[in-house]
């Protein structure tokens, strides 16, 4: 009896440890995510809204024309959310966002977008300062400043269409144009292998 636990131990153990098995494992959405939202927050699994940002830079910071979710038709898109002031932004969605976007340099299949959502503090989180951002963080990357209109009360209409909880934020839309995530922080390690995966 005792050899027979002994072996079952070393059963699992071995399972437990197959690489193979390991390997087969893909990352899913549902292991990105290092932050529950209330479910009043987000539009995860709806159509994505169309973008309406006015002012718009390209990967090296000069102004281009507005970008739109059909510049990007089949593509799976990215979009980061910040304001210039937040801490979070800067201790955590910009340095992820960096890994991300440089891991996937060069993947035609994957778009990264970087906006700044305005909602308060409109006297910090400045055009001026979001280019220093994308400058500071060698983002190559298209950059919006998102205030809103007033159909939005002046705030962020990326903010007030997608519902999100504030910044950082982090929204994944797929190749069909749907919400698949859309959330506070991610683990950008789990996040990096699961956007290589993609078309696999």
């Amino acid at each position: 009896m005792k050899f027979l636990n002994i072996s079952s131990l070393l059963l699992i153990v071995i399972i437990s440890i197959n690489p193979m098995r390991a390997q087969n494992d893909k990352v899913d959405l549902a292991d990105i995510s290092v932050r529950n939202t209330p479910k009043n927050y987000g539009i995860e699994g709806q159509v994505a809204p169309p973008l309406n940002v006015a002012q718009w830079v390209d990967a090296n910071g000069q102004e281009i024309d507005a970008i739109s979710l059909d510049d990007y038709a089949g593509k799976f898109k990215v979009i980061y959310c910040f304001q210039a002031w937040c801490p979070g932004c800067h201790s955590r969605g910009l340095p992820a966002l960096k890994a991300m976007s440089d891991a996937l340099a060069g993947n035609d299949h994957v778009a990264f977008i970087a906006l700044q959502t305005v909602f308060e503090g409109s006297h910090a989180n400045t055009y001026e300062r979001m280019l220093e951002i994308q400058k500071e963080y060698d983002l190559k990357i298209p950059f919006g400043h998102d205030t809103g209109d007033a159909t939005t009360s002046n705030r962020s209409s990326t903010l007030t269409n997608y519902r999100n909880g504030g910044t950082p934020w982090f929204i994944f839309i797929d190749e069909n144009d749907k919400v698949v995530y859309n959330n506070f922080h991610l683990d950008k390690d789990k996040a990096i292998e699961y956007l290589k995966n993609l078309g696999e």
